[in-house]
């Protein structure tokens, strides 16, 4: 297994796709995840969203973190942690935080947005360098993507349709696309669910086995849930599934 683990189950947890004029999420929520990687079970990831204040404004504070356990820790240590703070009022991201640890693989960074200018600085703590890069249009981070795209609204969207977004990289500016694949009903711990079934493509070579080797069920309703991502990595294959949840936005209707 590659040293991208949990940046590989950052990005896909992103890709739930969901704008609307207002948040499909609230101060409070937490989403956590059992990932396996094969038979392993390889760790758990959270999502936990708070309110605050930054330079004067709202925003939403939101927190990912992420870790290998069990017999996956024993050989591959994990700890991951992504901070968004999104702006209430754009839901553009202006501040986004990212310290990882992954088998020897480490980053520390800070990425400041100033969206009038098009400009993010960007402050690399480990190598105590800070660089400026400009972007075009509209961009989000890493994290601040998921959030922004829950916030879609799907119910004129038909199988086959494609939903895109640019997400700001350390290095370039990525055009995310997913496209649409059906909508089923899927068996959780919780009981039976709607979902839209979704295919974001992703890079092939470095994580993932091919472009379209990323599948994930979001459920069919405004809070845009990921209950089930599924992905084939150039060696092995990623699960993770919804384990718990708290203060979702609207009622997860869960049926026996």
């Amino acid at each position: 297994m590659k040293k991208t683990f949990l940046i590989a189950f950052a990005s896909l947890l992103l890709l739930s796709f969901v704008g609307s004029e207002s948040q499909n999420y609230k101060d409070g929520e937490f989403l956590k995840y059992r990932i396996h990687y094969g038979l392993l079970n390889a760790g758990f990831a959270t999502l936990e969203v708070k309110n605050t204040t930054l330079d004067g404004k709202p925003h939403f504070h939101v927190i990912g973190e992420g870790s290998s356990s069990g017999a996956v820790r024993a050989f591959y240590k994990v700890d991951d942690r992504y901070e968004s703070y999104i702006n209430q009022e754009t839901d553009k991201p202006s501040k986004f935080v990212r310290k990882i640890s992954e088998g020897g693989y480490e980053r520390d960074q800070v990425f400041t947005f100033d969206h009038g200018k098009k400009i993010v600085k960007i402050n690399d703590k480990r190598n105590q360098k800070v660089t400026y890069r400009d972007f075009e249009g509209s961009v989000q981070d890493l994290l601040s993507a998921f959030y922004y795209l829950r916030n879609y609204d799907t119910d004129k969207l038909a199988t086959g349709d494609f939903i895109n977004v640019n997400i700001l990289m350390a290095d370039e500016t990525y055009k995310f696309k997913l496209k649409i694949l059906g909508r089923e009903t899927m068996n959780t711990k919780f009981g039976k669910i709607k979902t839209i079934k979704i295919r974001p493509y992703v890079q092939s070579g470095r994580i993932f086995k091919e472009s379209e080797s990323v599948t994930m069920w979001v459920t069919d309703d405004k809070n845009h849930v990921p209950i089930q991502i599924k992905a084939e990595l150039t060696v092995g294959s990623l699960k993770a599934d919804l384990h718990s949840y708290k203060n979702t936005k609207y009622t997860l209707h869960f049926t026996k």
